[in-house]
């Protein structure tokens, strides 16, 4: 049935309304078609929906939630996104936004942000005891041996700025986002390729341990030339096995 027969069994005033309803819903998509078309197609106008949470070059904050992406390894930051959109990572509002993104798209993302190197924020001031902070600093430069955890310098570098081409540095993320990640290790909602070192070492970790972990890495004053090293001259001073392998 028409809307124009099936109007006629109705009173005037709400046939008018329907009208009127259907009118601005037609001009609202059109506009809104006009406009999406409108948008330039740059780099920069796609980069937005990721600055409007990492921030202006991806630098982000020391605190609250957010990573730091200004920087990071083109490699590393490219299986992220991957790992987003393949469902490696679950994160709703980068699934959503990388969803249907080609290689290509990504590798473009990757690159920008790689190339950017704005200043770090200071370090968070973080409240908690200084055994906590000392139990964290253990963990991360030399490890626990009677619980079998490696040191976290053993494959993110002794300077935790990260190995090229794929090991990121973890100094100047977020309190909140260090945690985040370890908990998502040890769930296995973010996961690699086997062999999975990163949730074999957060399945032993105590809420102690990543809780002094995550406070001693986020307030580090980071060194003055933050940058990865090479896998060339990290293999040269330690041994790496797990940390061959892109997380």
């Amino acid at each position: 049935m028409s809307l124009l027969s099936s109007s006629l069994r109705l009173p005037f005033a709400v046939v008018a309304m329907r009208l009127i309803s259907l009118t601005i819903f037609f001009f609202t998509m059109s506009a809104q078609s006009q406009s999406l078309s409108a948008l330039p197609d740059t780099l920069n106008q796609r980069l937005k929906a990721c600055t409007s949470c990492h921030g202006q070059e991806g630098k982000a904050a020391s605190d609250g939630y957010y990573p730091r992406i200004a920087g990071k390894l083109e490699g590393y930051l490219l299986n992220q996104l991957k790992n987003f959109r393949d469902g490696k990572r679950t994160y709703p509002l980068m699934t959503y936004m990388v969803g249907n993104m080609s290689d290509t798209y990504l590798q473009e993302i990757a690159h920008f942000f790689s190339e950017q190197h704005p200043p770090y924020p200071a370090p968070q001031q973080i409240d908690v005891t200084a055994a906590v902070i000392e139990r964290g600093r253990q963990l991360v430069q030399r490890g626990d041996q009677a619980n079998k955890l490696p040191a976290c310098i053993a494959c993110h570098g002794e300077k935790m700025t990260g190995v090229a081409p794929f090991i990121p540095g973890l100094l100047g993320l977020p309190r909140d986002y260090i945690n985040s990640q370890l908990g998502a290790w040890q769930t296995g909602s973010r996961h690699a390729q086997a062999p999975d070192c990163m949730e074999q070492i957060a399945r032993k970790l105590t809420p102690q341990d990543i809780a002094a972990v995550s406070a001693w890495l986020a307030s580090q004053t980071l060194p003055a030339n933050p940058v990865a090293i090479s896998a060339s001259e990290f293999k040269a001073k330690r041994p790496m096995s797990c940390g061959t392998i892109p997380e």
